[in-house]
């Protein structure tokens, strides 16, 4: 059992911290911005909750961060009562925010001065894979200090995988943004187009989905949007978000991601239609508007 801090209780760090407590059977101290989610946190599964990031991160072995953005994460990592400054050498920060290259760099740097370690640990799974503790984990880092991090982030986790130094989780993370949003944006296409020509959905992606068009998205996704229900997950708002990140990365190192961001502006026109909180599969919604 260990020590371990988990500042953001938004719908992925909630059941998140949840796990860590249950499974990994750790003592767990919450921080949440609206301190009435962490107080439901506690009443939930025990532990403890802190009034700021650093007391939440006080004498922590393990601190997890999981907020919105990049300045949110150093709101609670670098800002005033943050984690860094309350973190005792030896301590691991392992982020799990969606958030840029740049900061994990950054904060790696911060957490280094300090005689910490850090992982910049990005997930994939949306909300029932938090729920249900089989995210994807990305991480980047050393590998001593992964090695050390890994069986605490085992309790949230089906795969967790390093993929090269500080940054490399979060750069991983943008390529899962990139196919998902070619993924959806093509089952959009295609539902929409059989619906055009008449077709039973249902049948059709009970025969496609077993051959080389088959997809997780396919498989999970193809009922609700062919009915029209767009509640199911990740939201229009936060994949703009992590397009932005695609986007700004790519004008730095030079990819061409031509599908991407015109997949981005259909976000954009779906959140114009009053979509910002359907999930991402509401691209359909945008083909199917009269």
């Amino acid at each position: 059992m260990a020590k371990v801090a988990f500042i953001g209780m938004g719908v992925m760090g909630y059941p998140m911290a949840g796990h860590l407590a249950v499974k990994g059977g750790h003592d767990v101290t919450v921080y949440n911005r609206t301190a009435a989610k962490a107080e439901a946190w506690v009443k939930q599964y025990g532990g403890k909750s802190g009034q700021t990031p650093a007391a939440a991160a006080d004498g922590a072995e393990f601190v997890f961060t999981c907020v919105g953005n990049d300045d949110d994460l150093r709101f609670v990592t670098i800002g005033k009562d943050g984690v860094i400054g309350a973190m005792t050498p030896g301590a691991i920060l392992i982020d799990n925010t969606t958030a840029s290259a740049e900061v994990a760099r950054e904060l790696s740097a911060a957490a280094a001065a300090g005689g910490c370690g850090f992982i910049d640990a990005p997930v994939s799974g949306g909300q029932a894979g938090a729920e249900n503790g089989v995210l994807t984990v990305m991480c980047g880092g050393d590998e001593t200090t992964f090695e050390k991090a890994r069986p605490v982030i085992d309790a949230y986790a089906r795969m967790v995988g390093l993929m090269g130094a500080v940054g490399a989780g979060q750069l991983t993370k943008m390529i899962n943004q990139i196919c998902i949003a070619g993924l959806v944006q093509g089952l959009a296409e295609g539902i929409h187009f059989g619906k055009q020509a008449g077709l039973d959905i249902d049948k059709v992606v009970e025969v496609i989905s077993k051959g080389a068009a088959g997809s997780w998205q396919m498989e999970n996704r193809h009922k609700t949007m062919n009915a029209g229900k767009y509640d199911f997950g990740f939201a229009v708002d936060w994949m703009r978000k992590d397009l932005d990140i695609v986007l700004t990365e790519a004008r730095r190192n030079g990819a061409k991601l031509p599908v991407t961001a015109l997949v981005d502006q259909f976000y954009g026109d779906v959140q114009a239609m009053g979509g910002r909180r359907w999930d991402t599969s509401s691209l359909l919604a945008r083909l199917d508007r009269k």
